[in-house]
C-alpha cells in the first residue's frame, strides 16, 4: 500500500514559473546536482526556491547559484548549513561545450526551470533562454488571458 502512495505523488520538487514569463526558452537540458545530506532532506520536505537562481560556467564546469534550500530545524548539530551556497551541476562534456558556445557567442542565459526526482536522484532542468522585452511579456499575458476566456466560453456554451 505504501508503494502505491509514493508512485501517485508528483516527482516535481520545485518549479520556476517566473522563468517562462521573463525568458523565452530555446532549449532544455537535464543536469544532476551535487548536494549534501541535509539538503536532500530539505528537498524531500519541499523547502527550496528556484526563483532567482542562475547557472554559470567557470573553468569548463557548470555551477548554479542562488538556489535557496532552507535547512530543517532537526539538522545535525555538527554541520553549519549554508542555504545559498554555489552548487556544482553534473553535465556531459558535449553539453557543457554547447552551453559555452551559446552563452558566449549568441548571448543566451542559463536558468533553472524545474527540480525533480528521477530514480531516487535530484535532477535540475536547465533552460537556454533569451530575455523577453516588455512587449513580449504583454503579448504572453494577453494570449494567456484569451485562452482562459475561450475555456470559459466553451464551458458555458
Amino acid at each position: 500500500m505504501a508503494k502505491a502512495d509514493k508512485k501517485s505523488s508528483s516527482s516535481t520538487i520545485a518549479l520556476n514559473k517566473k522563468a517562462r514569463f521573463d525568458y523565452s526558452i530555446e532549449d532544455t537540458l537535464e543536469a544532476g546536482i551535487v548536494l549534501e545530506g541535509w539538503e536532500v532532506k530539505s528537498l524531500r520536505e519541499g523547502r527550496v526556491q528556484l526563483v532567482d537562481s542562475f547557472v554559470f560556467i567557470k573553468n569548463n564546469e557548470a555551477f548554479i547559484s542562488n538556489i535557496l534550500i532552507t535547512p530543517l530545524l532537526t539538522a545535525s548539530t555538527h554541520i553549519k548549513p549554508q542555504s545559498n551556497r554555489v552548487r556544482k551541476l553534473l553535465l556531459h562534456r558535449e553539453e557543457i561545450n554547447k552551453l559555452i558556445g551559446a552563452v558566449e557567442r549568441k548571448g543566451y542565459t542559463l536558468i533553472a526551470l524545474k527540480m525533480y526526482w528521477k530514480q531516487g536522484r535530484v535532477k535540475l532542468e536547465v533552460g537556454l533562454a533569451k530575455g523577453k522585452k516588455l512587449h513580449d511579456k504583454r503579448a504572453t499575458e494577453k494570449d494567456r488571458d484569451w485562452s482562459r476566456q475561450k475555456q470559459r466560453l466553451n464551458r458555458i456554451g
